[in-house]
């Protein structure tokens, strides 16, 4: 069978390797539309058990992979100027650009065609292919080629956000909401290298609208959000690559394939970044697309099936926890007058998947301390 994956992100590279390592008689092939080297956006971030599938998956690369993960024990909430500190989940960052250099390097020695400045804009244009996946991200060019056959929208949310970078070290996964005389402010941070942070920046559209933003340059609106996060920042600046102010996208599909075309990653649905899963998707994706071909070698309708019945339902619990997430940074600003206990109580729980006794269990310090503040409010309006 020859394959030919069209995006060369995360998730189509771990298919690339996985179809090869199954079976060395394919023949796969990755286009990808930007140069070597070249990644738009900074640090990836993942729960401290998030990758352990690919343990099972492709153990080589994982100890690669594994070797370039800063390990981050804690989650900061700072609200007011206060940081709460929530414990009991650990995170791992790695650096976009290095995750797909180990992946490029394991993809060549198991015989993966990579071709690079490739733009593939249609399915016509890889007429001969047995099997073409559509891996080119939320602005996929073949889902929008195939949109009627499979049923594609677009919807986007009402916030704004920003994609920056800073060689300030943040050690915590921090997110750290502000207000100024324009409007409310979320800045997602984190550290994924020694000397590099990713620093997303988030708003809702009427704080985003009395800022200016829209007119200004990159310079000037990179200048105006270190001004919003100097605390943070101590003087280090933001830095941008391709960063711009964007709408959240939201892809759904009603068909994941059309043909011999199947969708996966970003390409197929996307979740919000808030709850920080888009590449373990994608990677999550891949593996199974991968076993499912495995399955059914000859039959590609049967193989798609078997693909959409193994993922379709953990996909579709993580897109509506993303989105309940979405919804609650939307209304952030409605949430600002609490104190910061109960602000981060209301963090925690805002995707609706944890409650008060699932919080004990995973961190029992902060539950004790949101009680105790429950407590002491209820009784001082006795």
């Amino acid at each position: 069978m020859n394959v030919a994956i069209v995006g060369g992100g995360p998730g189509g590279l771990y298919l690339a390797l996985l179809l090869r390592r199954g079976d060395p008689s394919r023949r796969v092939r990755v286009f990808e539309q930007n140069p070597e080297g070249a990644t738009y956006g900074w640090g990836l971030v993942f729960s401290e058990r998030a990758l352990a599938f690919m343990h099972d998956s492709d153990p080589a690369s994982f100890a690669d992979l594994e070797r370039h993960l800063a390990l981050r024990p804690e989650q900061h909430v700072i609200h007011r100027g206060r940081a709460i500190v929530l414990r009991g989940t650990r995170f791992s960052a790695v650096a976009r650009l290095e995750l797909l250099r180990i992946l490029h390097h394991h993809c060549r020695a198991a015989g993966v065609e990579l071709e690079f400045e490739r733009r593939i804009a249609s399915p016509d244009e890889l007429a001969g292919w047995d099997l073409i996946v559509a891996a080119d991200g939320a602005n996929s060019a073949l889902r929008s080629a195939l949109a009627a056959e499979l049923g594609a929208t677009i919807a986007l949310r009402a916030n704004r956000y920003v994609w920056y970078g800073t060689p300030k070290p943040i050690d915590a996964l921090s997110l750290t909401f502000r207000e100024n005389a324009d409007g409310v402010w979320v800045a997602h941070a984190y550290r994924y290298a020694p000397d590099r942070s990713t620093f997303i920046i988030e708003c809702d559209t009427q704080t985003f609208a009395r800022s200016g933003l829209r007119a200004m340059s990159d310079e000037q609106a990179r200048a105006y959000c270190e001004r919003v996060f100097a605390t943070e920042l101590d003087g280090q600046p933001l830095l941008s690559n391709r960063s711009l102010w964007n709408p959240f996208a939201m892809v759904r599909t009603e068909r994941w394939s059309s043909g011999n075309v199947v969708l996966m990653g970003d390409a197929l649905r996307t979740a919000h970044f808030s709850i920080g899963s888009g590449t373990r998707k994608a990677l999550e994706d891949a593996v199974a697309l991968a076993a499912a071909l495995a399955a059914e070698p000859k039959d590609l309708t049967a193989s798609f099936a078997r693909f959409r019945a193994e993922r379709g339902p953990t996909l579709q619990r993580l897109v509506d926890i993303s989105m309940t997430s979405a919804a609650w940074y939307e209304r952030v600003r409605e949430h600002m007058r609490l104190d910061p206990v109960p602000f981060t109580y209301s963090f925690v729980t805002r995707a609706g998947h944890i409650d008060l006794e699932r919080l004990r269990e995973r961190d029992a310090e902060f539950a004790a301390s949101y009680e105790e503040f429950e407590r002491s409010s209820a009784n001082s309006e006795r």
